[in-house]
């Protein structure tokens, strides 16, 4: 079961590449709370306009990713999201809760 919940504080503003795919992918990275940064992917239509500081909770998995570069293998450990709620909107955080917990005990997410 790969299932993760973050909550923590946008430490950078939100950057937005377009893939080979034509998909746009927001990269985030929350911070502010114990611990490391936690660099967030997502799907651009995930992601809310966040300024930078706001609280953010993220509901997804971890993925490590290896890639290739200066002729070396490198890895990145990352939460790709599949809902991204600003902390203060209760009702949205609230389903986004109770979706993790329905997966979490196996049911599937509403």
């Amino acid at each position: 079961m790969n299932i993760v919940v973050v909550e923590g504080v946008l430490a950078r503003p939100v950057a937005r590449r377009e893939l080979p795919s034509g998909e746009v992918q927001a990269s985030l990275e929350l911070g502010g709370l114990e611990g490391a940064p936690v660099p967030v992917v997502a799907a651009d239509q995930l992601v809310p306009e966040l300024e930078v500081g706001a609280r953010v909770l993220v509901s997804g998995s971890v993925r490590k990713r290896f890639f290739r570069a200066g002729g070396a293998t490198q890895s990145r450990t990352e939460v790709v999201a599949d809902m991204v709620v600003p902390a203060g909107d209760r009702r949205r955080g609230r389903r986004l809760r109770e979706r993790a917990a329905q997966a979490v005990l196996g049911g599937s997410p509403t």
